[in-house]
This record gives C-alpha cells, sequence and structure tokens, in this order.
C-alpha cells in the first residue's frame, strides 16, 4: 500500500470529495483506485473562517510501483510503513523460571505486564493501591467528602495517575518500531472506541478507562499473570557484586490489608511506580541505587469556560461535530529567564484534587470521553530545574514539591480545598474574595484567597507576565473573571533513576527503572511505550544464556 500524508478537504467535505481528491493528488484516474482507510485525521485552524480537515490517508493502487517513481522524493508519498508489533521473545514451553515482578499498575506497568504476560513470562504486579473501582470509591471520598486515603487516591492504584486525567493517548515520542500503535491497538481490543488509531489527537477520558484497564487485567490473568493489591514495595534486597554494583534478590512487601510483612524472591524487576511514589524513591535512595534529580514545572490550574476556548479557536465553526471541544498550547519566554507554558490542557473537563499525602494540596484535569463539561483547564506553570531551585540532592525536588504543597493546604483552609483567585486580582495583586463570571469545577471547594502565598516569587513574576501574552493570542485568556487554582507540582517526576542502554540500574543489576516515576515518560502514551520497551528488555535478559 502507498502512505499518502497532508491531504486537506473542507471541513464539511462530501464522502465523495475523498476519493477525488486522492485521483488528483497522486495524479491517477478514478479506476486506478482500488481502496483506501485514514491511518490520522486532524485539523488545520489557522484560518478560522477556512478550517480544514487534513489527513494521512493507506491507499491501494492498481500501480503503486509507478505512482511511487513518479512522486520519488516527495515526503508526502510513500509506501506504507509495517506497523505490525513483533515479540522479541517467548518464554519455552512449560518455562519454570522466577516469574518477574512488576511494581505499579499505571500505563507503564500495565503494558510492561501485558507484554510480558503475552511472551509467557506469567509477570507478577504489585500495586499498593486498589482495583480501579475501589481506588474510585477512594477518589471520590476526597472530592465529596475531603477524605483522604494516602494509597488509594489519583496516584495510586489500578491505572495509575492517567485513570483520572484527559485521557490523551498523544506524545512527541519517536516511535519508528510503532510501538504507540500497539498501545492503540489493545486499547481498542479492551473496549476504546476505534477513532483513537486515526484521530491526530485522540483521547478516551476517565470512564472509559475504568472499564478498559479492568479488560487489560483480565487479559493478563488469562496468560498467567497475577495481580497483588494493596501491596507495598517497604525495601530491596540486593547483594553486593565484585565489580561494586549490587544485583535485586527479592522484595520485602507489606500487606497493608492487614496481612502483615514477606519477603518475595525476585531476579527481574520493573520499577514503574509513578511519579508521585516518594517513600519508594526515598528507599531506593538509602540502597543506593543511583538517582538523580531533575526538572519538573510548577503553578496551578486555569479555567476558563469551552465555549470562550472554542470561539477563540474555531471561530463561527465552534461546535461543529468534527472538532469537537478546542484546545490549545501556549508558552512565553520571560524576561526572568523562565519559561511559563500550558500543561495537560483538559476541554470540557474539571480540575481535580490529585494530592496523595496528608496535608497537602495539589491539582490536576481530567475530563470524560464526550469532553461536555462546562469549563476548560489547563496547567499554567513554570519550568524550574535542579542546579537554580532545588540543588541539594538528588531528592531535593521532592521537598521543594512538599513545601508548595503543604502552604496549599494552609491557604485553602488546611481542608483539602484549594486556594483560588481570579486572574484580574493575581494581576493587580491583591487578593480575590469572591467569584465573577467563571465558576471553578474543583472539589471538594475553593477558597479565594491570595495564591502568592503558596507559589515561589519568580513563578508570580513569571506567570504575571505570561498572562497577558497568551491573552493576546487567545481572546480572553486574561480575562479578570477566569479563575486560577493552585497549586500544580506533579507535571513529572522529579527523580531519574538513571538507567543504562540495557534498560538496567546503572548499578542494580536486573531492576529496570521505567515510566514516568523513573524519569523516562510524560502521560499515557509514551509510558505505554516505555513499558513495552522495558518488557522487552527483561525478556531478553531472562532469556540470555
Amino acid at each position: 500500500m502507498l502512505r499518502l500524508s497532508g491531504l486537506a478537504l473542507p471541513l464539511d467535505h462530501a464522502p465523495e470529495a475523498m476519493p477525488e481528491a486522492i485521483c488528483t493528488r497522486l495524479a491517477i484516474s478514478g479506476d486506478e483506485l482500488r481502496g483506501y482507510h485514514i491511518y490520522r485525521r486532524g485539523n488545520d485552524a489557522r484560518r478560522r473562517s477556512a478550517i480544514q480537515l487534513v489527513y494521512t490517508l493507506d491507499i491501494e493502487l492498481a500501480d503503486e510501483a509507478a505512482v511511487l517513481a513518479r512522486f520519488a522524493g516527495d515526503k508526502d508519498v510513500r509506501p506504507t510503513p509495517d506497523m505490525q508489533y513483533r515479540f522479541v521473545s517467548h518464554a519455552p514451553q512449560g518455562w519454570s523460571g522466577l516469574r518477574p515482578v512488576v511494581i505499579g499498575a499505571g500505563p507503564c506497568g500495565l503494558f510492561a505486564g501485558l507484554i510480558l504476560a503475552q511472551m509467557g513470562f506469567r509477570p507478577i504486579i504489585l500495586d499498593r493501591g486498589k482495583v480501579v473501582r475501589e481506588r474510585t470509591r477512594d477518589t471520590w471520598g476526597l472530592w465529596r467528602r475531603a477524605e483522604l486515603d494516602p494509597d488509594s487516591n489519583v496516584q495510586f492504584g489500578e491505572g495509575g495517575a492517567g485513570t483520572f486525567s484527559d485521557g490523551k493517548l498523544y506524545c512527541r515520542v519517536k516511535d519508528p518500531r510503532f510501538l504507540g500503535r500497539k498501545v492503540l491497538e489493545e486499547f481498542v481490543r479492551a473496549g476504546a472506541p476505534d477513532d483513537i488509531l486515526w484521530e491526530a489527537h485522540p483521547h478516551i477520558g476517565t470512564f472509559r478507562l475504568v472499564t478498559m484497564v479492568e479488560s487489560m487485567r483480565r487479559t493478563i490473568e488469562e496468560l498467567g499473570g497475577e495481580y497483588r493489591w494493596q501491596t507495598r514495595v517497604d525495601d530491596v534486597e540486593l547483594e553486593r557484586l565484585p565489580d561494586g554494583n549490587q544485583r535485586l534478590r527479592g522484595l520485602h512487601l507489606q500487606d497493608l490489608a492487614g496481612g502483615g510483612g514477606s519477603f518475595l524472591e525476585a531476579d527481574h524487576v520493573v520499577l514503574a511506580v509513578g511519579h508521585s511514589a516518594r517513600p519508594t524513591f526515598e528507599m531506593l535512595h538509602r540502597r543506593g541505587v543511583h538517582i538523580e534529580a531533575k526538572p519538573f514545572s510548577i503553578g496551578v490550574r486555569i479555567e476558563h469556560p469551552q465555549s470562550w476556548v472554542d470561539q477563540a479557536r474555531y471561530g463561527k465553526c465552534a461546535g461543529h461535530p468534527d472538532l469537537g471541544a478546542a484546545a490549545y498550547s501556549l508558552a512565553h519566554h520571560c524576561e526572568n529567564g523562565r519559561t511559563v507554558y500550558s500543561f495537560c490542557m483538559c476541554p470540557g473537563g474539571r480540575v481535580v484534587a490529585a494530592t496523595s499525602e496528608v496535608g497537602r494540596v495539589v491539582t490536576n484535569g481530567m475530563s470524560q470521553y464526550s469532553r461536555a463539561e462546562f469549563n476548560a483547564n489547563s496547567g499554567l506553570v513554570v519550568g524550574i530545574d535542579p542546579a537554580r531551585d532545588y540543588p541539594d540532592g538528588p531528592l531535593a525536588g521532592i521537598d521543594f514539591q512538599r513545601h508548595w504543597e503543604s502552604l496549599a493546604y494552609v491557604a485553602g483552609g488546611s481542608s483539602y480545598w484549594a486556594p483560588g483567585q481570579k486572574v484580574g486580582d493575581f494581576l493587580a495583586g491583591r487578593p480575590s474574595t469572591e467569584l465573577g463570571e467563571v465558576i471553578p469545577s474543583y472539589k471538594p471547594g475553593v477558597t479565594m484567597t491570595d495564591l502568592t502565598q503558596c507559589l515561589p516569587g519568580f513563578a508570580v513574576e513569571a506567570m504575571r507576565e505570561a498572562l497577558p501574552v497568551f491573552g493576546r493570542q487567545i481572546a480572553r485568556y486574561d480575562h479578570p473573571d477566569v479563575v486560577m487554582t493552585g497549586v500544580e507540582t506533579r507535571t513529572s517526576s522529579p527523580i531519574r533513576i538513571t538507567r543504562g542502554k540495557d534498560f538496567q540500574s546503572l548499578n542494580v543489576e536486573r531492576l529496570f527503572p521505567a515510566g514516568e516515576g523513573a524519569g523516562y515518560a510524560g502521560g499515557i502514551l509514551s509510558a505505554a511505550i516505555d513499558g513495552i520497551k522495558v518488557a522487552e528488555a527483561v525478556a531478553l535478559s531472562i532469556m540470555a544464556p
């Protein structure tokens, strides 16, 4: 087949316009076109008066070779690449070796476990949280009653932090093996809508993610995998090697449901714990596992009526079913050397309480597949880095996060209510005392106050510079009644558990740091891709002579 990219058609084009456009673009007659299907569809909204749908198509032709020869050198006309996933190894029939262990059941751990199970290695998957429906009830306990379960919340439990998000399934990871396609196909098999295979910016939403991770759990178990819920890894057992490095021997576990402690012998462990597993990071550091501080960002969640964003992005086409709820992506380089940018934009969603520790407030965003709620929200965050902002060791970023999260808890009233402020008041340097036109969506509630109490001064300065700039790019972005809710601190992991080309820890053999928590991913799709790569490395290591 032949892949044709960048074919643009009007927003309301007729079905017959597609084959006509293909024939015109490739200079072929209608009888030379045998068939086609959509590989990807996006939109070009740079001219709001003439928005176009932009397609990438896989096309079957009567004489593909002749067309490819005629368009040699045209990057938009090329053979369709082979996107089939191929396993790197399989366990031999009757394999009875020590089973690999995956710590964490988020997107990375889920796909590491799935690939290992599909290769016949019967993984054991550990998670300190609960199955997704029990976890959902615990999460609603915080949102509805301000009751936090530190082991079962937005961050911990089946599905990981991505379950309570917009469910975005796109990333900027270079993917020459089309591992992202494998991820999307597995999601569709688990119940995701087919359009995630061809939409340029696919998403799923929380409710669908819940049923999907349940389906994938059943698949893993049917293939011989095993889940152990409410099981926390409290320590790792290591042995010293002659070269000075260490090798993994097993895991010390704690049954949080009351079963006490135990030891699990393990010689291949995937560490897919997520970006909020702070006690695990501290334990690994004590054990000498190589960890380094890495950059992340800090800021707030900012909310606008979705209709404002739709109008600003799509003009008279706002509300068109082929466009859906509009998104945006913004960045500004400030005079103080900081960069302010939008993060994890959630069209038609809500701001959620995302803390995992007592006495702290953390915000995040989520939305459902429909993206039909009243407000749009996004992180409005400022980039920070270890050398400048938390230079006191590998775990200093965790202390930095905790400091501002604790101040946000106090500013919100010490009740898991979040501190909020209107943009007009924030720019004017005065506390907010009441809401205006925009109503915040965060639950259990928002205390209107002064956000400068719980943000670093450099971040406040940078955000005050960026807001009017963004207002010139998106109408009413800096409207005085727009609400900001703090704080957003968990944009990515504050540490990296350094690994080598074999995906193993630099100084602990057979420990495989993976995903967002280890500093190698940033979102559902990239974490899942990393989980596949690490599972492959584990399989090759197990089967090495």
